[in-house]
């Protein structure tokens, strides 16, 4: 299998008619962690939801290719097939659907008919990601994120990142709202993953994650672009110093693009 490659060059992204990405350029390739800091407002999320297709957000210029094909000419359930996954933010809460039977569901429609998990695999694979982010295996059998905790929700949202293997991880502010112990388990289990079949692209505002997740590459992100990247000593900087050295350094006024972050 080739290694996966998120491409993204000159993207340009608007809500509401508002620009929010103003020429954004990024390149993830498999074995590689990433992590993207910046002030609120900048289009952190917005890069997250632009990649993964949601309709509210307008793609108006730029190319993003993922493992060579144009990602943006993909549908949302294409893209989630071709190895593109989002962690959000925000889960959504789903009644009536089992945690268990939307993830068997999930993996089977990546694998494709006459390709499906069997039960016990399937059981298998479960009962080891639950046992790595310690979650009691009756959260299974319980609704998707129906009831659940802030630091319950982020778990299942990796949990489902391991069952379902992406090329390609998105991981959007999965530490908000997480203390101490939540925030070991849970890097735990990206850390599980890491493997050259995989790259990952972290989207937070602090670096005590990023203590657990050790990034090989750290962007800042200001006014809708990329303005500086670097290494891990990057994000140690910005925990001690802020970012108004970074605006002094550029000549930046007002960092913020919109309400987006």
């Amino acid at each position: 299998m080739t290694q996966p490659h998120l491409h993204i060059e000159n993207l340009k992204v608007s809500v509401e008619g508002k620009e929010i990405l103003k020429g954004l350029n990024l390149d993830i390739k498999g074995g590689e962690i990433h992590a993207i800091m910046g002030p609120n407002g900048t289009g952190k999320s917005t890069l997250a939801s632009a990649l993964m297709g949601h309709p509210k957000y307008e793609v108006t210029g730029g190319q993003v290719t993922f493992d060579g094909e144009d990602l943006l000419e993909m549908e949302v359930d294409e893209r989630a097939r071709k190895g593109l996954f989002l962690a959000m933010q925000y889960p959504s809460e789903i009644s009536g659907v089992t945690n268990a039977d939307f993830l068997r569901s999930a993996i089977n429609a990546k694998r494709g008919e006459g390709n499906e998990i069997s039960l016990m695999k399937f059981i298998r694979q479960l009962d080891k990601a639950m046992e790595i982010l310690e979650m009691d295996p009756q959260m299974g059998q319980r609704y998707l994120n129906e009831g659940f905790s802030g630091g319950e929700k982020k778990r299942n949202e990796i949990l489902q990142m391991m069952m379902l293997e992406p090329r390609i991880a998105i991981l959007d502010e999965i530490d908000s709202g997480l203390d101490i112990d939540a925030l070991k388990i849970v890097a735990a289990g990206v850390n599980s993953m890491k493997s050259p079949e995989l790259g990952v692209l972290i989207i937070t505002h602090y670096q005590r994650l990023l203590n657990y997740i050790k990034p090989d590459f750290v962007h800042v992100m200001m006014q809708g672009r990329i303005v500086k990247s670097g290494g891990p000593e990057l994000a140690e900087r910005l925990e001690a110093e802020g970012y108004d050295w970074i605006k002094e350094e550029l000549g930046i006024v007002d960092e913020t693009v919109g309400q987006e972050a």
